[in-house]
């Protein structure tokens, strides 16, 4: 575990993304801005600052290949940016929703993205040369607030988790810029040749906050508000994890056999699949190696906080979590390795912190 640096804005951090190579990041400090970091020695300094959007910055992404980020926001828009004579340049994108952007994901193959909304649909977009610009296709069979998205690794299969307590498989195939998927990976058959045709479908107790494919394509993993962690197999077989913990807000797929889900319990929690079972492993964070403070569990210390708030009016946490996060956590991202291959993530959270953890 190192803590890379305090993200010296005096906020929060929305969400984060790392160029290929790890030596520039992006994030939002919590408001309609995107920052960009460079690598300085063992720390990282600002280098750019890109302010198209004019409310706060929901979900970030960069393309390793092809060196574009992509971003959305709460002002119901996204961009793309290139990296053209020095500087950052945004492409338009044709989101045709009329309301606030939750999240955005490139597919694998970087032919097309998918943005997730308010609106109950998710934006599935791909670039029309003849305009130059990015269009946009719409999966529209949610009920509520889409919150995540994740794309298979066959650039095909869209994974979608909804405040309707749902989590949901859709075929995402778009004609023209879509290759037939491979039969080993399409337990679907010609359904998945159709855009939008609902797939799968599991129901959850809680708002599905994250949702995360496994490397091989044949497990969905999600957390939601219950406290609970699931793995949805595409066979159509679940199975859930309760846990006592504060809710989990985000999930990361390490390698075939291994999961990291972390939220508002500030620690990063490891879940393994035994002999096809799943189940909790251990808690990344060594209390030890925390900040230094009053001892006890982060879901202990948290909820004194806020019984503190609302007794004694208090204004500011005058808690110290015995977790290197003092605030949840909100983003997971890959730091070291490969998807599926992933030796070293990072993690960010409310607290403005930026944390590196071994897998």
């Amino acid at each position: 575990m190192t803590e890379l640096q305090q993200l010296n804005y005096g906020g929060a951090v929305t969400c984060h993304a790392w160029s290929k190579d790890r030596n520039y990041l992006a994030f939002c400090p919590d408001n309609h801005e995107v920052h960009i970091y460079k690598k300085s020695g063992n720390s990282y300094e600002p280098d750019t600052v890109l302010v198209d959007h004019d409310q706060v910055v929901t979900g970030i992404d960069w393309a390793p290949n092809s060196n574009r980020i992509v971003t959305c926001s709460q002002d119901r828009n996204a961009y793309v940016w290139n990296f053209q004579a020095g500087k950052w340049e945004p492409t338009l994108v044709i989101l045709r929703i009329n309301r606030a952007a939750t999240s955005v994901k490139w597919s694998p193959n970087e032919t097309k993205f998918a943005v997730s909304s308010g609106s109950k649909t998710v934006s599935v977009c791909y670039f029309e040369d003849e305009h130059n610009w990015w269009v946009s296709k719409h999966l529209k069979k949610h009920k509520s607030t889409v919150l995540s998205i994740d794309w298979h690794p066959n650039s095909i299969f869209l994974g979608t988790g909804s405040s309707d307590f749902k989590a949901r498989i859709f075929s995402a195939f778009v004609k023209g810029v879509d290759k037939r998927p491979d039969d080993s990976q399409n337990p679907w058959g010609a359904k998945t040749q159709t855009f939008g045709n609902l797939l799968q479908e599991w129901s959850a107790s809680g708002w599905v906050h994250q949702v995360s494919w496994s490397p091989s394509g044949q497990t969905l993993a999600w957390v939601s508000h219950d406290s609970a962690i699931s793995f949805g197999n595409t066979d159509g077989s679940v199975q859930s994890i309760p846990m006592t913990t504060l809710p989990f807000r985000t999930v990361l797929f390490l390698n075939e056999n291994s999961v990291v889900a972390a939220g508002h319990d500030c620690n990063p929690m490891v879940f393994s699949n035994n002999g096809g079972t799943w189940q909790f492993t251990k808690n990344l964070d060594d209390a030890n190696e925390g900040a230094k403070g009053p001892q006890g569990s982060a879901t202990g210390n948290t909820r004194q906080m806020w019984a503190n708030k609302v007794d004694k009016g208090t204004t500011s946490n005058e808690t110290t979590l015995n977790t290197k996060h003092q605030n949840a956590i909100s983003c997971l991202s890959i730091f070291q390795g490969a998807p599926g291959k992933v030796t070293q993530f990072t993690s960010s959270g409310v607290d403005g912190k930026l944390v590196a953890w071994k897998a």
